[in-house]
């Protein structure tokens, strides 16, 4: 009858016409994300705005790759003659090892797409290279940028180029279309917290004897 009261929606369709604050708030920040890579994408192909520095940052790409960091770690630790020296160079190499499983991990449980602007011609890849959170690059920058100003006596000049080698590393990700830049900030925060869990568990001829009698 025309004075019966409406009969109440369902809860599902309650829920799906009143979203929460939250839902709201990471669908923007997801909207934004994309947007802001794809206009930061500007090396993502040579047609792009600077396709011209394309070269140039797949230079700085294969400097923050995990295999010749991984190589020439185990190269040095090969040659060292010192006790210090290989110490310290072992928990590089673990330290390179645990952010390639980390890494690994992250990108097979979020299994987040790579930019539809990104152009699949990386340097050595892997199955979970396909995914793109976080950024693997920046993790391994952040990482090692915070052992090398730990553990090695620099001057400051390359002290400062130490950590715009990072940042470069990171922000080249955007620029070649790789990554998001959520995928490179958290990166670079997961990075950093990465190299406190190394020093938690830093290898030493006390901690870890059999280790250092194979060197």
């Amino acid at each position: 009858s025309g004075s019966s009261a409406a009969a109440p929606l369902p809860e599902e369709d309650c829920m799906k016409l009143n979203p929460s604050f939250l839902g709201i708030a990471l669908s923007s920040l997801l909207a934004i994300d994309l947007w802001a890579s794809k206009r930061l994408g500007v090396c993502a192909g040579e047609g792009s705005a600077w396709g011209s520095a394309r070269p140039l940052m797949k230079v700085i790409e294969v400097s923050g790759h995990g295999i010749p960091w991984l190589l020439g770690t185990f190269y040095g630790l090969c040659q060292s003659d010192s006790s210090a020296a290989r110490e310290v160079l072992l928990n590089l190499l673990f330290a390179l090892l645990l952010d390639l499983v980390l890494v690994a991990v992250v990108k097979g449980v979020v299994k987040r797409r790579r930019p539809t602007h990104n152009k699949m011609d990386m340097f050595i890849t892997v199955s979970v290279d396909r995914y793109s959170f976080p950024s693997g690059h920046a993790t391994r920058a952040a990482l090692v940028c915070r052992f090398i100003l730990h553990h090695l006596v620099l001057a400051v000049p390359l002290r400062v180029l130490v950590v715009l080698w990072a940042l470069i590393v990171g922000i080249s990700r955007i620029m070649l279309g790789r990554h998001n830049v959520t995928d490179v900030l958290f990166g670079l925060l997961l990075g950093y917290a990465l190299y406190s869990v190394v020093e938690y568990c830093w290898l030493s001829p006390l901690s870890a004897p059999a280790l250092f009698a194979l060197w």
